[in-house]
């Protein structure tokens, strides 16, 4: 039954993850920057990582961005968000398991923030055949440190409140 508990979870995770991105994207940013988003659902992808693990937060991002594809009708759209998501998850994994004393969630965020920014700008370029968009990278990576920020913030009060009450019903 444990099993089907968290499967079932992870299914709301998903979800509310979709959720986010949907919402975030209709959501205008007062900074008007092409391509910079909050990141919100970047708090669900980081709350699974703290209380389930590398796996599931993985398979929450993966399932996100392929369910989200198909939200929104744009198959350019899930390479982006994948490449992102990809190259985010494995950072946040590996700065909060090997540096989570020296960082926070918010900081373990921000990596993952920087990384997601990475992956996509990578990604464009390998599509379009043109490295002359690494320029566009500062920018963005500016705008990671307050996203992360924002949503490391945001993770750190969720886990908080979060973690104690579901380990018993998954572990």
């Amino acid at each position: 039954m444990k099993k089907l508990n968290k499967m079932i979870f992870l299914s709301l995770l998903v979800s509310v993850g979709l959720g986010l991105s949907v919402l975030e994207s209709a959501m205008p940013l007062p900074v008007t920057i092409p391509g910079a988003k909050l990141g919100l659902s970047n708090v669900v992808i980081l709350v699974t990582l703290v209380i389930f693990g590398f796996k599931e937060s993985f398979i929450v991002g993966v399932l996100k961005s392929i369910v989200l594809m198909f939200v929104t009708g744009s198959p350019s759209s899930l390479i982006y968000s994948l490449s992102g998501a990809i190259l985010a998850s494995i950072t946040m994994y590996i700065v909060y398991k090997y540096f989570s004393k020296v960082f926070s969630l918010i900081g373990v965020s921000i990596f993952g923030a920087v990384a997601h920014n990475i992956g996509q700008v990578s990604m464009a370029s390998l599509m379009m055949y043109n490295s002359r968009i690494y320029s566009y990278l500062p920018i963005l990576l500016l705008m990671s440190l307050f996203t992360g920020y924002f949503v490391g913030l945001a993770s750190m009060f969720i886990t908080k409140n979060l973690e104690k009450s579901l380990k018993s019903y998954f572990v």
